[in-house]
């Protein structure tokens, strides 16, 4: 237990790091939320087609583990945004989530430039599944590969 604990435990550096991030209150629909800003600041969209998004993002220090490799959490959390992001329609409201599955094969570390695609599998009523591929753009190398499926009342037509 004590070993876990102090896993845990922040750092002097850590607490004062945190500490010294500000931000103002949110306000909806006018700006970035503060998750937003954190976990999504500096992905691209390179180009969309339809039931496809292709994006790049460059992997900051702020996403990375005490190791220096990309969290499997900002994993995770790619793979939720451009799999939502593939069935997203303007002007509609956004799908829910309702699974998640994310095969992680490999690592990235900070500086590292990830290509994500996002790809509709298939849509039927409301439901849609999507597939999201993270790769290295360098090296070609898989980091991880998600299925996820979303729920809408207004689905779009891929």
């Amino acid at each position: 237990m004590e070993k876990v604990k102090a896993f845990l435990e922040l750092t002097q550096a850590e607490s004062d790091r945190a500490s010294s991030l500000t931000f103002p209150p949110h306000r909806f629909g006018s700006e970035c939320s503060f998750y937003e800003y954190y976990a999504l600041r500096g992905i691209r969209v390179d180009r969309v087609e339809p039931g496809q998004v292709f994006c790049t993002f460059k992997v900051p220090p702020r996403l990375t583990d005490r190791e220096g490799k990309l969290a499997s959490g900002a994993i995770a959390n790619l793979v939720d945004e451009v799999g939502g992001a593939v069935v997203y329609v303007e002007g509609l409201p956004m799908n829910v989530s309702v699974d998640m599955s994310i095969s992680f094969l490999s690592t990235a570390k900070a500086d590292d430039v990830l290509e994500i695609i996002g790809r509709v599998l298939g849509q039927k009523g409301g439901y849609s599944g999507t597939s999201v591929i993270v790769k290295n753009k360098t090296t070609g190398e898989l980091i991880a590969e998600g299925r996820h499926s979303l729920f809408g009342k207004h689905a779009s037509k891929m």
